[in-house]
């Protein structure tokens, strides 16, 4: 089994969605979310700090598309003569990383990002790509969460609006096509998932999909009931992504290793259906939250996937809400 704390610094330890990773540092310990947030005041701060300093890892995958891993979430890009597509934005801070990168890789500018959800580690890079030029495209969601204040009631914190041009000025509602540098792209919305804006982006031509955080590729997600997520529809997520998948498809995750497949992403949906019937069970036996917790109903999955901040028993209690 890995270190967990060496696993919690490493870059793939780093989103919004795992804010506690930043006080695992200075507590020496295994803190949920909420228990992180109260010893040390401005996670959020904390995490643009990390950020920062974080290295960016390039992986090149086909047809021109590479994956960047180190700000946020995964973010892939599209390089060619329309100029450089993004999914997903990471984190603002971490502009002089990306653009280092992001000029390594080819000399055009980034003219378009594609916002998977409306998370912070997804979509706070919108502050300077979209100033810069790059045109911004989500779902209605997502605009709409951006545009307001918004609460992650799991993460006592509040999240302030974007500015005006760093919203998606482009949006829809249910399914988008575009056509840049000679790639066909869809934009697919999932319902209600790990929140109520995701969206799946395909490459069509060169068989890669971004799922973003549908998918946590190793590792526990996080579902935000905040902004309408559920167990339910991250298991109705995963079983969409395994229908519109083969086993030649690269599947980029939200988290963890960003370079994926078919045969992992199977392996986190059965988890995720698997630890739901037993959550279900203990719930309808009666059993309050912490006693199923104390259960422990993950424990068949979590030397695979419990080494990271969403714990086995944050996870269990995240799907107990939701059953």
């Amino acid at each position: 089994m890995p270190n967990p704390r060496r696993h919690i610094l490493s870059r793939r330890g780093f989103c919004l969605c795992c804010v506690g990773a930043s006080a695992v540092a200075a507590t020496g310990g295994w803190l949920s979310p909420r228990e992180a947030y109260a010893e040390a005041r401005g996670l959020v701060s904390l995490i643009k700090d990390s950020a920062a300093k974080s290295p960016i890892t390039v992986h090149k995958l086909r047809n021109n598309i590479s994956v960047f891993e180190g700000s946020g979430g995964n973010v892939a890009v599209l390089t060619g003569p329309d100029g450089k597509l993004l999914v997903d934005a990471g984190i603002s801070v971490s502009k002089p990383q990306m653009t280092m990168r992001l000029e390594e890789i080819s000399a055009e500018p980034v003219t378009h990002l594609i916002n998977t959800h409306w998370h912070f580690d997804h979509a706070d890079g919108n502050s300077w790509l979209g100033p810069d030029g790059a045109k911004i495209i989500g779902q209605n969601n997502t605009r709409k969460y951006l545009s307001q204040v918004q609460r992650v009631e799991e993460w006592d914190y509040n999240f302030l609006p974007l500015a005006a041009d760093s919203l998606p000025s482009e949006v829809f509602e249910d399914d988008l096509e575009l056509k840049l540098n000679g790639a066909s792209i869809s934009l697919k919305y999932y319902g209600p998932a790990h929140t109520d804006s995701d969206i799946s982006v395909t490459f069509s031509e060169a068989d890669v999909v971004h799922v973003a955080d549908t998918f946590w590729n190793g590792v526990y997600p996080f579902i935000d009931y905040s902004t309408g997520g559920s167990i339910d529809g991250m298991i109705a997520a995963s079983d969409a992504n395994l229908a519109a998948t083969t086993d030649k498809t690269i599947i980029i995750p939200g988290h963890g290793q960003p370079v994926s497949n078919r045969r992992e992403l199977q392996e986190f949906r059965d988890m995720l259906v698997s630890i739901r019937h037993s959550v279900a069970e203990l719930k309808r036996e009666g059993r309050t939250r912490d006693e199923t917790v104390a259960a422990k109903p993950t424990a068949a999955f979590d030397a695979k996937f419990g080494n990271f901040v969403i714990d086995p028993a944050f996870f269990t209690r995240l799907v107990y809400e939701g059953v």
